[in-house]
């Protein structure tokens, strides 16, 4: 029988013998302590995939997220993310709802009183043999607690999916972390328009992360696409290619875009050339 947070605070103060912590000593700064609420199990740190994003997440992003997030759960992929409302929690209650278990690595002490929806949230996620996770006992949240907890979410995880994200947010923190760590960041990308699609499309773009395609984590191949192998043979214009390939221009056009964020084409002129110019 699962008993609720009040009743289940532990310390782990020696986390650093525990096999299944070793990636937080990739950490220069790992933790102190570690507390947790729910069943410690080593298992659940053996496949973690970061699932984070925005605040301030829009439909797109809760489609994102049923798209991934269903799909880890299947590969057996422990979800951790930051338990904050928008893309976190929704990541954390999509991966529940699909049997999955998931790791909430807090901003907080884990002594804090939880409210509401962000109370029956983590009573869920212990229940399903989950953990909720930080590195201060009564420490209270301030603007300085959620980077610092970021760097925990990194660690942990082989590979990093950012949603959403704006161009300042903690997502790009966490990003930023992940990549010094070596963990493999992938990024969402979105409409062009979008404040929350700033930030992925710019790790996109400067090659700090793989663009997500579809249904998996694996890396896609885009010399497999038409499209590049066309520009591979000489460099055309978006009317062009649509007219050889048979395609509305609205459609290329639009693929054009995410293979020159994902830096596989680059444009000059009004054309468009394989590779990096």
């Amino acid at each position: 029988m699962v008993r609720y947070l009040c009743m289940q605070n532990q310390c782990l103060p020696d986390w650093k013998k525990l096999p299944e912590l070793s990636s937080l000593l990739d950490l220069s700064n790992p933790p102190k302590s570690l507390f947790y609420s729910g069943t410690w199990d080593a298992k659940l740190f053996t496949r973690c995939v970061a699932v984070i994003g925005s605040r301030r997440m829009t439909e797109y992003g809760r489609r994102v997220i049923e798209k991934i997030v269903p799909r880890l759960v299947f590969e057996k992929k422990t979800i951790v993310s930051g338990f904050m409302y928008g893309v976190d929690q929704y990541a954390h209650q999509v991966c529940l709802e699909n049997g999955g278990k998931t790791i909430a690595v807090l901003g907080w002490g884990i002594q804090k009183n939880l409210d509401g929806s962000d109370s029956k949230l983590a009573g869920a996620i212990v229940a399903a043999g989950g953990l909720m996770l930080s590195e201060w006992n009564n420490q209270e949240p301030t603007l300085w607690t959620f980077p610092v907890r970021n760097r925990i979410v990194a660690a942990i995880s082989s590979d990093v999916i950012v949603v959403e994200a704006a161009v300042k947010s903690g997502s790009l923190i966490t990003a930023t972390i992940a990549r010094k760590l070596k963990r493999r960041v992938w990024a969402v990308p979105g409409n062009i328009t979008s404040r929350t699609s700033t930030g992925t499309n710019m790790l996109i773009a400067a090659g700090h992360a793989t663009l997500w395609q579809g249904d998996s984590i694996e890396p896609v191949a885009p010399v497999h696409d038409p499209l590049v192998r066309l520009l591979q043979a000489d460099a055309l214009t978006a009317s062009e290619i649509a007219r050889t390939l048979g395609k509305p221009v609205a459609d290329i056009g639009a693929q054009l875009s995410l293979l020159t964020l994902m830096g596989t084409i680059s444009e000059r002129g009004g054309k468009y050339y394989a590779g990096k110019n």
